[in-house]
């Protein structure tokens, strides 16, 4: 009789069933990090004196950072004053910059005439990049002249990836700007010498492959050269054989190189000049995971919202600080050469560095790493205040070129403030309504929690409603255009925007959050000890501020926010452009 066997189940099927989870968690953790596997690459020059980041001939006025005051005894902040001309840098060409107004009735006129910079829709801006790469070319032409990209460049291209279409960006690569844009005086073989002779040209698309990719319905170009208009005679055909399509296209883009042939999402951000035919921009890619793929099929399907004002000497831009002398540098429109085909005045602007849309970078109210500032006696007591509850006030040299691109965009999570308007009482005036930890709790209780890298938007709705222009100047204008915007809440006649304290900034910081955002005309709010608290919570912990958004309600689920700022060295605020994708 042979001896009873315990009976055991086979294993085979438990192990296949725990095999698959496994599989499947780690498939799922995959995907996850391919979402996560994209990366920024930066296309943009650095703007700085002792470059040749302007146009060199008479009469363009040579770019300029005047830091206007420091952190001191006079100031809690670092401010700054540009004066800057939309040929300077990385720059986007539009088409009045040959097209005429259509009123004018010449031969180059048509509507496209008065698609300024701020006209142009958002979904232009961006795109799949295709890049053509035309090496060969570089320094390959007798001195003063541009060696040409021909429609067989392009056709190069297609034969090896694919054909150009709608919704492309295609980038002349040449690798000219890596190579030449250097500090002066070795930096004047990027422009200056080529224009006296002394040098080969850039390289530069003839007329016909202009016409030739107009007709592929492409409407943005790029190009590592200082312009896309060959010299020495072929600058303007080829500026108005792409141009009369609507094209629009950056000129002294660099780093090409680190771009695929295609499958990148190629971006230029610029500030909305009123009546500009060109602007400084800022352009970048985006490559790897499939973030690229979402963003290029919302340009392609023109799913794009603005969220930056126009900047015109007609609106209420900079603030006018409280107490005489106090206030930022207004925004000019500086006229230095005219066009007589054009009938239209080519200009330079005079700006506070945070006029418009803008960034605020940790080095704005924190001072330089090893230093002391000597604050006034009463901002020495906020700052004893701010430590005894925060613990020490850091310090910061990140000035805005040194910010990350990665940090200003972002998944955007609109948090709805408006609720806050007329919270506070006539008797505390001056006074903002203060976004807390617990207003950010409730909106993650009913939308999910808030992730790492997330942009944080807060929607006031307040300058949507003031930041208004006036076709006509009205009586007491611009002061009266002031008062409702930032007058009148900085002096307590009325209540003022809402903002959020030191404390809803470290709640962020504990999330993971980077950049915090807002359609209110600062972070800070109107009073001064509350609002630098802010401000040194945001940069005591590397984080950033995007301020002066407009049109932020009109922000879909499951939008993607890109903001950008002109790369100046130095620069303790920063102009740029932000929109969404969705």
């Amino acid at each position: 009789m042979k001896p009873n066997r315990l009976l055991l189940p086979n294993p085979l099927p438990v192990m296949l069933t725990v095999f698959a989870c496994l599989t499947w968690a780690s498939l799922c953790a995959r995907a996850q990090d391919q979402l996560k596997a994209h990366r920024f690459v930066d296309h943009s020059l650095l703007v700085a004196p002792e470059y040749p980041c302007t146009w060199p001939s008479h009469p363009f006025p040579r770019f300029s950072i005047k830091h206007e005051r420091k952190i001191g005894p006079d100031s809690a902040y670092n401010i700054d004053v540009l004066l800057i001309d939309g040929n300077t840098g990385t720059q986007i060409d539009v088409p009045p910059h040959s097209v005429a107004r259509p009123d004018l009735k010449r031969e180059k006129s048509g509507p496209l005439g008065l698609a300024y910079t701020d006209k142009i829709e958002p979904w232009q801006l961006g795109g799949e990049a295709c890049v053509v790469d035309i090496r060969e070319l570089l320094d390959k032409a007798p001195k003063g002249e541009s060696p040409l990209v021909k429609i067989e460049h392009v056709k190069r291209f297609e034969k090896q990836h694919r054909q150009v279409k709608f919704g492309d960006v295609v980038l002349f690569r040449s690798d000219y700007s890596d190579k030449y844009y250097r500090p002066l005086p070795a930096g004047r073989r990027f422009i200056a010498d080529v224009l006296d002779v002394k040098a080969p040209g850039y390289p530069g698309p003839d007329p016909e492959c202009m016409e030739f990719l107009g007709k592929r319905g492409v409407l943005a170009l790029g190009i590592d050269s200082a312009s896309m208009g060959p010299l020495p005679d072929l600058a303007e055909p080829t500026h108005y054989s792409g141009l009369k399509y609507g094209m629009i296209w950056t000129e002294g883009a660099t780093n090409l190189g680190s771009l695929p042939a295609t499958g990148a999402f190629y971006c230029m951000l610029f500030p909305r000049h009123e009546g500009g035919p060109y602007a400084e921009g800022r352009a970048f890619s985006i490559v790897g995971g499939e973030l690229p793929k979402r963003l290029i099929d919302s340009c392609r399907n023109k799913r794009a919202i603005d969220l930056s004002p126009v900047l015109s000497p007609k609106l209420p831009l900079t603030s006018p600080g409280i107490g005489t002398g106090n206030h930022r540098q207004v925004y000019l429109k500086v006229d230095f050469l005219y066009s007589e085909y054009l009938d239209l005045w080519h200009h330079t602007h005079l700006m506070d560095s945070m006029a418009g849309t803008h960034l605020v970078p940790p080095s704005y109210a924190l001072p330089p790493e090893k230093t002391q500032p000597e604050y006034s006696a009463e901002v020495r007591g906020w700052l004893s205040d701010y430590e005894k509850k925060y613990g020490k006030r850091g310090a910061s040299s990140m000035t805005t070129e040194k910010v990350p691109l990665s940090w200003t965009c972002g998944e955007a999570r609109v948090i709805d403030v408006r609720s806050l308007v007329g919270a506070t009482k006539r008797q505390h005036w001056p006074m903002s309504p203060e976004i807390t930890p617990d207003h950010i709790k409730t909106y993650e209780a009913k939308n999910g929690p808030l992730k790492t890298d997330d942009v944080v938007i807060f929607h006031t709705g307040y300058n949507d409603k003031f930041l208004i222009p006036s076709s006509k100047p009205k009586s007491g204008w611009p002061q009266s255009a002031n008062a409702a915007m930032w007058l009148d809440p900085l002096n307590g006649k009325v209540e003022g925007w809402p903002a959020p304290g030191p404390d809803a900034i470290l709640y962020l910081k504990s999330k993971g959050i980077r950049c915090v955002a807002s359609d209110a005309p600062d972070l800070g709010g109107v009073e001064p000890g509350r609002a630098l608290m802010t401000y040194w919570a945001l940069g005591s912990n590397e984080m950033v501020g995007v301020e002066m958004l407009i049109n932020v309600r009109s922000i879909p689920r499951n939008a993607y926010f890109l903001f950008a700022p002109i790369k100046v060295r130095d620069c303790h605020g920063g102009p740029g452009r932000a929109i969404v994708l969705h």
